[in-house]
């Protein structure tokens, strides 16, 4: 009979803890980029259909290269735009060409204005996670992020009128660890007169309502709560961002609801309603 407890105790533990972390890695975006050799000549072509600006910058593992490479870097693209950058007396590389990108231009002025809270009218939930604080909100991208505590399948609406630019909700599971930190399920929304970011993060798999290029109006419903990526409680994160050279590319600023809720303020427990 002990040895049928240890078993049994053995077998629900390790079920308990069998979620694997995905084999994919999902991008909140796609952009066009291509490069070829012609006449002693590097063309590189970049097109960006997001409805925000783009930086882009370029690497290679030939140091000559990479030092023309850094008086271009980033190159930053319009909304919904192209360029075609021609460098001469450039000889092929034996290593491809690498892109990296990140959202929004650090050039443009941010005006501050009111959000709405990131839920459907009459409803009201409580605050699980404030500003600054300890586990996933002490970074220069999360600091000023917000934690409300819906649930999966909790509608969630944006809080700004603009465009959807990144959308990710192919995830199914999550986890406490950092590890699961690039696992979560989320979409991004940009306000083009203010030059603001938002972040709606944790989504259910599926969850989202919208896809990149649609254009939303404050309190649109346009994602589903769930618990997916960096959490062990399902719930909604989130984050107010504007561009920086960082990294990550942005990085989370205070904001204020028109309710008069203000993200310094919001402490956990807090019930906040719309």
């Amino acid at each position: 009979m002990h040895r049928v407890f240890i078993f049994i105790f053995v077998l629900i533990n390790v079920s308990c803890n069998s979620t694997k972390l995905p084999t994919d890695r999902f991008s909140q975006y796609e952009y066009f980029k291509s490069y070829s050799f012609e006449n002693n000549n590097l063309k590189i072509q970049l097109k960006n259909p997001l409805h925000c600006p783009l930086r882009v910058w370029l690497f290679n593992d030939d140091n000559e290269l990479q030092n023309r490479f850094n008086q271009l870097n980033p190159i930053e693209l319009n909304s919904t735009s192209d360029t075609l950058i021609v460098l001469p007396k450039v000889n092929q590389t034996n290593s491809d060409i690498k892109f990296s990108s990140r959202l929004g231009s650090v050039a443009k002025n941010i005006d501050e204005i009111k959000l709405e809270l990131p839920f459907p009218n009459k409803k009201e939930y409580k605050i699980i996670q404030g500003n600054n604080t300890n586990y996933t909100h002490s970074t220069d991208y999360s600091r000023y992020s917000i934690d409300f505590d819906l649930k999966t399948n909790d509608t969630i609406c944006s809080a700004t009128s603009g465009f959807v630019v990144g959308v990710v909700d192919k995830y199914k599971h999550g986890g406490k660890g950092d590890q699961w930190k690039p696992y979560g399920n989320y979409v991004t929304i940009y306000e083009p007169q203010s030059g603001l970011f938002t972040q709606y993060v944790h989504l259910v798999k599926n969850g989202s309502l919208v896809k990149v290029g649609d254009e939303v109006i404050s309190g649109q419903p346009i994602a589903l709560s769930g618990k997916t990526g960096q959490t062990d409680i399902e719930h909604l994160h989130f984050n107010c961002l504007v561009p920086v050279n960082s990294n990550d590319g942005l990085k989370s600023i205070p904001f204020e609801f028109i309710e008069g809720y203000k993200s310094k303020n919001l402490k956990k427990n807090d019930i906040v309603r719309k």
